[in-house]
């Protein structure tokens, strides 16, 4: 699967290994590509692409006898682009074996993943054991670019589960909430003017760094209240990112527009809505620290990506599931905590009304990185655990 250079419009290559090896298992297999025209009705659409062709959704359905819980197992076979060539040690999408770690884009987000729930279907059907609920693997695309994949297995097919198990590179922690984000772009003006008489002018610039630590403020803000045991190890919860500040357009003119972009963290127990609501209503405060901004009130926009949170009540009873097969397999207590990324479980959980978790093998830190790595032995220690979950949780009678 890494050796697929599986960058968005570029998954059928990674598709057709899954479907074929869901086909050499026995499960009921579904391939298509999603309909843009289809989905960009939903809210929960956002993706910039015209089409998806090349880019098909796969589907393996391990049907149960009936009467048990189902169960969703998603996992996303898009990856970033691999960057600067020159930061890696090797080709990129090697899938090079070495010191029990296999290496490539995609190998810890989320092939390693991935193919830790392929290794616990394959055991399921070896053991000739009847479930009695659905298994429901999904291998879906678009998940680093707005999440289109897993929203049409939501809206196109329909296809629904008792609950959600995503094993994004977690490093083997189980994350029963994860975090959303959105895009935003705030514009900023001033009054330009010859950099000699500057004061004759308004710096855009000047009135841009007001905006930024208002922003600043908001994300403390936000952080002081969250009060959630699942994060209380993280410094910055739900984080409030400024990715560009760019203004100007003369080195010797007083910049008379400003415009800031970021990435603004969604709350597990938050809707976007209201996320964004908090957001603008802050930034109508500006004047009340510079009258400047009571004539000229910035304005905020909207765009690209829209990952609304997910995840399960802490006494939903597959967490507790999960819980013990990790016990059973690693001899110890698992690690609770949330996620500060948003995931395709967000879709799950809210387009879907799917309850959702993270559980995976991936190292947090690889994702994205260069020379990206995950361990071979935790894709399997991850497996065993799932296999047991998933034989425990489908057996048991609604």
């Amino acid at each position: 699967m890494i050796r697929q250079p599986s960058t968005a419009g570029n998954e059928k290559g990674v598709q057709q290994l899954v479907s074929e090896k869901l086909t050499q298992l026995g499960l009921e297999v579904d391939i298509w590509e999603p309909d843009v025209k289809a989905l960009s009705k939903s809210k929960f659409f956002n993706s910039s692409r015209s089409d998806f062709d090349n880019s098909p959704n796969v589907v393996g359905v391990l049907a149960g006898t009936g009467g048990g819980h189902s169960i969703i197992l998603n996992g996303h076979v898009d990856v970033v682009p691999p960057g600067d060539l020159n930061t890696w040690d090797e080709d990129p999408y090697s899938g090079r074996v070495k010191d029990g770690k296999v290496y490539g884009r995609g190998a810890t987000d989320m092939k390693g993943g991935n193919a830790a729930l392929l290794i616990a279907l394959e055991t399921i059907v070896d053991m000739d054991v009847q479930l009695k609920g659905d298994v429901i693997f999904q291998s879906v695309i678009e998940e680093e670019s707005g999440g289109s994949g897993t929203l049409s297995v939501i809206e196109e097919r329909g296809y629904k589960g008792d609950v959600a198990l995503l094993p994004e590179p977690s490093e083997m922690k189980i994350f029963p909430k994860q975090q959303g984000s959105v895009w935003f772009k705030v514009k900023v003006k001033g009054i330009s003017a010859h950099g000699g008489t500057r004061y004759e002018g308004v710096s855009a610039i000047d009135k841009g760094i007001k905006v930024y630590h208002k922003l600043l403020e908001l994300e403390k803000i936000r952080n002081d209240r969250l009060n959630d045991p699942l994060y209380a190890e993280n410094p910055i919860p739900i984080p409030l990112n400024i990715g560009q500040f760019n203004g100007g357009y003369f080195p010797s003119a007083v910049p008379d527009d400003v415009e800031i972009e970021g990435r603004y963290g969604i709350a597990p127990a938050e809707s976007i809505e209201e996320a964004q609501r908090e957001f603008e209503e802050t930034l109508k405060h500006l004047a009340e620290d510079d009258e400047w901004f009571k004539e000229h009130p910035v304005t905020v926009e909207w765009f690209g990506l829209r990952l609304p949170p997910g995840g399960c009540d802490l006494d939903h009873p597959f967490l507790e599931v999960l819980k013990n097969s990790y016990q059973s397999v690693k001899n110890e207590e698992p690690t609770l905590a949330g996620s500060t990324w948003g995931t395709d479980g967000g879709l799950l959980t809210q387009a879907g009304n799917i309850p959702s978790l993270i559980f995976g093998p991936g190292t947090t830190r690889m994702a994205h990185f260069s020379n990206e790595y995950v361990e071979l032995d935790k894709i399997f220690d991850t497996a065993e655990i799932i296999t047991e979950a998933i034989l425990e949780w489908c057996n048991r009678s609604k």
